[in-house]
């Protein structure tokens, strides 16, 4: 009896878009989160080569859909910028370069062990944490920057106003603590990037003046229209007035060869 050939076909795996995981506990940790991602999804706009996201599994294990992380923030350079299901380390080529999670009390230990362990492995250049209530992280911002393959402590520095401020060389900008408020700051143009609400407040004036322009040029527009429209009145009026002045002069030229006419019968 022949033996039957089975051919073997692998099945592509199915890498799930979600970890059942919600994406804050609070607003203290979601507030920051959306406006860290829209202010440097906003900041970097213009470049193709950077990729900007917030919660997204990362896969980094090819076949292993239990290796996975899904930083609040993280920012690679180098790859195209477009919209993703997941981050697929063995697709894309390289690993995030920044890196930032926002702790609260149920991941603050494994913010400052399994996760730094994970990054430090990943070779992701910088992993930031910060606490938006204080209660975990003394102070509630700090920065790891890979040397030598290893993570060491970027030193934060005081403002003048006593403003703690720490630079991200990935970035080119510098995270803050404004109040109680992350905020990332531009040394280059001297401002901040824009939080969601400003973000949302800029687009309204953005647009007021828009509509302000619009309205401006139709009034422009018709207040053109009713100077040609009168300068047509005017031209059509200065042509009827010099139709009837020929007309009179002919008919007086008209008479005035009749008269003659009649003078040269007598």
């Amino acid at each position: 009896m022949g033996g039957m050939v089975v051919s073997a076909v692998a099945q592509e795996i199915d890498y799930p878009t979600t970890d059942g995981q919600p994406m804050a506990e609070t607003d203290a940790q979601g507030i920051p989160l959306m406006n860290s991602v829209v202010g440097l999804r906003d900041h970097f706009r213009r470049r193709e080569d950077v990729y900007v996201s917030g919660n997204l599994l990362i896969y980094y294990e090819e076949g292993n859909v239990n290796a996975s992380v899904a930083p609040d923030v993280f920012v690679v350079v180098g790859v195209p910028n477009h919209a993703r299901d997941t981050y697929k380390l063995w697709k894309e080529g390289k690993a995030p370069d920044f890196v930032l999670e926002i702790t609260s009390r149920s991941t603050r230990a494994r913010d400052q062990t399994e996760k730094r362990e994970l990054y430090e492995r990943l070779g992701v250049e910088e992993y930031w944490r910060y606490d938006p209530t204080g209660d975990y992280l003394d102070p509630p911002l700090s920065g790891l920057c890979l040397s030598g393959g290893e993570y060491a402590e970027l030193g934060p520095r005081r403002l003048a106003d006593g403003t703690l401020a720490l630079r991200s060389r990935v970035l080119g900008l510098e995270l803050r603590i404004e109040g109680d408020e992350l905020r990332f700051f531009d040394p280059a143009t001297g401002e901040y990037v824009l939080t969601l609400t400003e973000s949302n407040e800029e687009r309204q004036r953005a647009e007021q003046e828009r509509q302000r322009a619009e309205q401006e040029r139709q009034c422009a527009e018709q207040e053109r229209q009713r100077v040609e429209a009168e300068r047509d009145s005017a031209q059509a009026r200065l042509a009827r007035e010099a139709a009837a002045r020929r007309a009179a002069e002919a008919r007086v030229a008209e008479l005035e060869a009749l008269l003659s006419r009649r003078r040269e019968d007598v």
